[in-house]
């Protein structure tokens, strides 16, 4: 394995104090920057995905562009219910369409446990060609949507604020939700151990709907499906788990043995720390939105996220994806007040 040159991130989810917080952006590799809305023209979204001359192509760029800290795999969440069997469809501006959607256990017939390396072998030849090409500068992560998320877009069709039809499958019918949810989280485990064998650094879980669940229903639906995940990867490499509007079961999360925690803008620093103790790496929190601010705001803000987690086993981050219309001297801004900072 290359030995990396800036391995701040790793320090910091092995617990070890660093001269500086380490920072990236979820959502890095992608619509904000110019130089892959040229891609985009030319390519289709999974084109863009399963070339790995493509992918690895817009992985670096916000690594040449921003100078963040780690790099995120550019691919999408959705390559495992298409690697299930599913039809999948991305359309630009209208999000993902699964037109065929899962509504009864007859279903469950139409997917199946794949042979990740048969089926997402794209995904891990882009992982060797970015570590190559990265040589060594920046850690690689890995990633993968939560089996619960990854149901939603499975039962639901398409996005939705409120998945209400995804949650009546699973309150409805129990016993075929969570057969389709041990399904995805055994797809899951394949693929991303697959992707530490392919060279990724460390890993994150994305729960982008964690947070329409009560605590009840997400140690149900959700945590119990990424615990195996973490049991099962999270002593090769360090798992951060990042489920938005979750915050209320930090502890739960922490108690995973995650190495990492990502937040939300809609919860403090201090209250969540207060759920998640002080000996856990917290991820975020700046809300997006702050980086259409003028620049001295955000740098303003920014330090104040930083004084607010105090530099105490914390990486910079978003509390959710970077937005489309986001521009480029804004993101930038933020990166390089984090390393500037010394708190």
């Amino acid at each position: 394995m290359t030995n990396l040159k800036n391995d701040l991130i790793l320090r910091v989810l092995k617990g070890e104090k660093t001269e500086r917080v380490p920072v990236w952006m979820m959502r890095q590799a992608g619509r904000f920057l110019p130089e892959y809305r040229v891609l985009r023209e030319k390519y289709g979204f999974f084109e863009r995905c399963q070339t790995p001359e493509l992918a690895t192509e817009i992985t670096l760029q916000p690594i040449d562009r921003l100078g963040v800290d780690a790099a995120i795999l550019f691919s999408d969440i959705l390559v495992v219910p298409q690697a299930m069997g599913m039809e999948v469809q991305l359309v630009e501006s209208k999000g993902p369409l699964l037109p065929a959607p899962i509504q009864s256990a007859a279903d469950l017939s139409r997917v199946s446990v794949p042979d990740v390396h048969d089926r997402l072998h794209y995904v891990f030849d882009a992982i060797r060609l970015i570590k190559k090409e990265l040589n060594g500068r920046v850690p690689l992560i890995g990633f993968a949507g939560s089996p619960w998320t990854l149901l939603c877009y499975m039962v639901q069709g398409k996005g939705s604020k409120t998945f209400d039809e995804a949650k009546a499958f699973c309150y409805q019918q129990p016993e075929t939700a969570h057969r389709l949810l041990q399904m995805i989280t055994d797809t899951t485990i394949a693929y991303l151990r697959a992707q530490i064998e392919a060279g990724a650094d460390l890993l994150q879980v994305f729960d982008s709907w964690g947070g329409l669940l009560n605590e009840q229903d997400f140690e149900q639906l959700s945590l119990q499906y990424m615990r195996q995940i973490v049991t099962a990867l999270g002593d090769r490499v360090p798992v951060i788990l990042f489920a938005k509007g979750a915050w209320f079961a930090l502890a739960e999360m922490k108690a995973t043995g995650a190495a990492g925690l990502g937040i939300d803008w809609c919860v403090s620093a201090q209250k969540a720390r207060s759920f998640a103790g002080d000996d856990i790496v917290l991820q975020g929190n700046f809300d997006p939105a702050w980086l259409l601010a003028p620049t001295p705001v955000i740098k303003a803000k920014t330090k104040e996220m930083l004084q607010a987690f105090g530099g105490h086993h914390h990486i910079a981050n978003l509390g959710h994806g970077i937005l489309p219309h986001v521009p480029v001297d804004h993101a930038r801004a933020f990166v390089d007040t984090v390393k500037e900072c010394t708190v």
